[in-house]
């Protein structure tokens, strides 16, 4: 991999289109810094480790530090990623979102800025919440219409901003430039998160038992970015054979081909899903001032939170485990079945002329790539859970309470190997450019 970036900065289109990414990353990691006009950032970050514990960490992690430091980007990427998982759901539901996709590239542009509106809306609606809500903590000092007025403005143009350098990344740059935003935040909380482990595991011990220490870390993370490497690229070949065709003296088709069916269909969305409803009702609690609340409202809190799983002094804690796993499990299923239809893939292949060999087309061939993807979806749902709750057992056995976990190594990871592969098509595509230039 290394040997082709290297041959891609020879390149001259390729190189600066990698400079414009880096540049704009550098960009995204100045504004984190910037802070929220209006906002005591030390008040309100030691605020939020004593009385949120692990209800923001999720979204923290996502948005790089920025929402613990309350900066203009506290907001992050998130308002663009719900909305665009919104609308690609709306898709299925209303006609005449589906009819858009359909149109090809003037219905993608329509879409595309129905996600944009819909982003504003949900960072504005986002930037009044948590105004109001911290506000009624006491964590912007000397309140008023103005000055909510003024962070609230700050938040929602913080997150357009990251919205529109992200698109900017993704038509100049190299790689897409959402997940690149995702990327450069996750990544900013790992030298934190590895001398957290540092100090934890490593700092006081002898040579032996610190050596011993960081090999297990390293083995740890290294087997969860292979397994991730692994689930990402492993895929079912499904194969299609076509007829032939006489048209006048020539015969077409005849060709075979496949339909390759990823293990890991729904990506990272099921364990984005799965962590985000529950953590829905610690952030709920928190706003309300019932985070450290007793009772079976501390008890519920208590069984959502990651940081009690793995618990086995409190067995009851571990019940939140159970419901995690269901949740991944169900919107695997889930997503899927809004992103890949069978019959309709089966009526595709039919019009084509095309079939699944040893299976009749129609009903017979919509049934049995349904069986199949049935199959393959529990195999790749079965690896997102290992890989997320990896990070949990060393959290709740040992206490190795860091940011990046399963969600953060298969964003990462992913991102990367879908850059190079990029990458690795505009040069393709370059020599056949100067093949037939010649």
């Amino acid at each position: 991999m290394f040997r082709k970036m290297i041959d891609a900065f020879k390149v001259k289109d390729i190189r600066h289109r990698i400079w414009y990414v880096l540049f704009c990353l550098v960009i995204i990691r100045v504004g984190s810094q910037i802070p929220a006009v209006g906002v005591d950032r030390t008040f309100f970050r030691d605020w939020l480790q004593g009385q949120a514990g692990d209800a923001f960490n999720f979204f923290d992690a996502f948005t790089g530090g920025s929402f613990s430091s309350m900066s203009i980007l506290a907001l992050s990427i998130t308002p663009y990623i719900t909305s665009s998982i919104i609308v690609q759901l709306l898709t299925i539901a209303i006609p005449a979102l589906e009819e858009m996709q359909r149109d090809g590239e003037d219905g993608r542009k329509k879409l595309t800025a129905i996600t944009r509106y819909l982003t504003v809306g949900l960072a504005l609606f986002e930037s009044i919440a948590m105004t109001i809500g911290f506000g009624n903590q006491g964590l912007i000092p000397d309140m008023n219409f103005v000055k909510a007025f003024t962070v609230v403005a700050s938040l929602t143009a913080g997150s357009s901003f990251l919205m529109w350098i992200g698109e900017q990344m993704t038509e100049k740059g190299v790689g897409n430039g959402i997940s690149m935003v995702l990327l450069i935040n996750i990544l900013s909380r790992l030298p934190q998160d590895l001398m957290s482990l540092y100090e934890q595991f490593v700092k006081g011990q002898t040579l032996a038992r610190g050596a011993l220490a960081v090999l297990i870390i390293a083995a740890i993370i290294v087997g969860m970015v292979v397994l991730v490497i692994v689930l990402d690229g492993a895929q079912r070949h499904i194969p299609v054979q076509y007829s032939k065709k006489t048209v006048g003296r020539r015969q077409f088709g005849g060709q075979s081909t496949h339909i390759p069916l990823k293990i890991n269909t729904a990506g990272v969305i099921p364990i984005i899903f799965a962590a985000s409803i529950m953590s829905f009702p610690g952030i709920i609690a928190t706003f309300m001032g019932k985070a450290n609340a007793g009772g079976w409202v501390g008890t519920l809190l208590g069984i959502l939170s990651e940081n009690n799983w793995f618990d086995f002094t409190h067995p009851v804690y571990n019940v939140g485990l159970i419901i995690y796993i269901v949740l991944v499990i169900f919107f695997a299923y889930f997503y899927t079945s809004i992103t890949f239809n069978p019959l309709e893939v089966a009526d595709n292949m039919k019009k084509a002329g095309g079939f699944i060999p040893g299976i009749r087309p129609g009903k017979p061939t919509t049934d049995y790539l349904t069986r199949i993807l049935n199959y393959i979806i529990f195999i790749g749902a079965v690896g997102l859970v290992i890989i997320a709750i990896i990070p949990f057992f060393f959290n709740g056995v040992f206490g190795a309470s860091v940011s990046f976990g399963g969600t953060s190594i298969i964003i990462i990871v992913g991102v990367i190997l879908e850059t190079v592969k990029q990458i690795e098509s505009m040069m393709v595509v370059r020599n056949y450019k100067g093949f037939l230039s010649e």
